[in-house]
């Protein structure tokens, strides 16, 4: 119309500006990823590229939500077996979930970096604890310890542990991150005595900063036993536990756990109710909440017919005074089905809010049938994870940690806004290649 008017056309605008991923701002950013259904999800997509990197690295807020909206990412099973030179790995497949199958994939769950054992091959290496994506182990024949992330695959060598704590097989070592910097770790090594009447224990403590043993004093750990001592009461307990930076052992026959602080190098002792004072470590686990409380679950079976499965929850009553709560309680047949023969049920592990549960069938014959199940406790929803056939207790689950690569050290701060360098982060599927740490001299500091 402006034409045949003889009247000039209408001046165009400035062309828009393109929209880049740059103009996206962190938040916005961070309340994306939150929708990824996985932790392996969320580290391919951080690493695509420096601006979602730095994103997810700047916010530890966001690591908190996401970790509270997602589930702890199992990976899968390590067995247990009497004879093996390194532990066998049962891995979770999803096809639902690509990102969660390459992180399988692309993980070393073989422990091929590991040092291999010239001599007796079932003299190989024992598993001793799970923390921060490590598996800690111990080798059999010379008491080496190392520390190894399958997923990174970062592996640290320790010297042998000084002679004072390895002179009986019941030697644990558990891993210990610094708050700050998680490439900054100890490793606490306890060793107990059984005694019909006294209980001791020693310590030595490994430190990467330092690179030697500090070996603490033995110290008494047991309570006076009642009058009179049962003739066998032999001082024995299960192995620990390590959970918010304490290490707990369930006594074998009386009702209380052992505590140690690893920051203090302190024993305590946690009361337990007196009917849990002689259950197996089958029935009965420590663990901690989706929100980090400690808990615990066990197996009552005073009740042939209706055994009963109830988690107990560390806090504090409405005096302020801190003890154990009973929580939820389940029958067992929620858990088994009861047309099979003789059908248990064993707790494997209580991690991150979520109880671990191997069932079996015809225990005691040759064709028994196990299947490996979790339970939520926030929802009480049950899930099976592996199939009949599938799966063999005892086992231990491997969950995946969250990435170093992917938080923001201080000496990292400067990298990470100008965006010079992300070598350190190997995406989900990839082969990261890290130097094996060792003691440049096996010296040992003794206090």
């Amino acid at each position: 119309m402006a034409s045949e008017l003889g009247l000039p056309p209408p001046a165009k605008g400035p062309p828009a500006t393109p929209t880049t991923i740059a103009a996206i701002s962190y938040d916005l950013l961070c309340e994306i990823f939150l929708l990824l259904p996985s932790l392996p999800s969320l580290v391919r997509a951080a690493l695509a590229c420096r601006t979602f990197l730095n994103a997810v690295r700047s916010s530890p807020a966001f690591r908190r939500r996401f970790r509270a909206l997602h589930p702890p990412q199992l990976l899968g099973f390590f067995g247990e077996p009497r004879r093996a030179p390194v532990p066998p790995f049962v891995p979770l497949r999803s096809r639902s979930d690509p990102d969660l199958a390459a992180a399988v994939r692309g993980s070393d769950f073989f422990l091929t970096r590991l040092p291999e054992d010239s001599g007796d091959s079932t003299l190989g290496w024992k598993l001793q604890s799970f923390h921060g994506g490590y598996v800690v182990l111990v080798k059999d024949a010379t008491h080496q310890i190392a520390a190894y992330n399958p997923v990174t695959q970062a592996l640290h060598l320790l010297p042998r542990p000084p002679e004072e704590i390895l002179f009986s097989d019941s030697l644990e070592a558990h891993i210990v991150f610094s708050e700050e910097d998680q490439r900054v770790f100890r490793v606490v090594c306890v060793q107990h005595q059984s005694t019909r009447l006294r209980a001791p224990a020693c310590v030595a403590v490994f430190s990467t900063a330092t690179r030697e043993w500090q070996v603490f004093p033995w110290v008494e750990t047991s309570p006076p036993p009642p009058p009179p001592p049962p003739p066998r009461d032999f001082i024995k307990f299960y192995p620990g536990t390590q959970l918010n930076g304490f290490v707990y052992w369930k006594h074998t026959s009386r009702p209380y756990v052992l505590v140690l602080n690893t920051a203090t190098v302190q024993f305590s002792r946690l009361d337990l109710p007196p009917f849990l004072g002689q259950i197996s470590s089958t029935r009965f686990r420590l663990g901690q909440t989706k929100d980090g409380m400690l808990c615990m679950v066990a197996i009552d079976l005073s009740d042939a017919e209706r055994g009963t499965l109830h988690v107990w929850f560390w806090t504090a009553d409405d005096d302020g005074v801190e003890k154990w709560v009973l929580g939820d309680t389940f029958l067992l047949t929620t858990f088994v089905d009861a047309t099979k023969d003789d059908p248990t049920v064993h707790i494997e592990a209580v991690i991150d809010g979520f109880v671990y549960l191997s069932t079996k069938y015809d225990e005691h014959t040759d064709e028994h049938t196990e299947s490996l199940l979790s339970l939520c406790l926030e929802t009480a929803k049950l899930n099976k994870l592996f199939g009949d056939s599938t799966y063999v207790s005892p086992a231990h689950p491997y969950i995946m940690a969250w990435p170093p690569s992917l938080v923001c050290h201080k000496e990292d701060s400067q990298t990470m806004v100008t965006g010079e360098s992300v070598a350190d982060a190997a995406p989900v599927g990839t082969k990261e290649t890290s130097s094996v740490h060792a003691s440049a001299s096996p010296s040992y500091k003794f206090d």
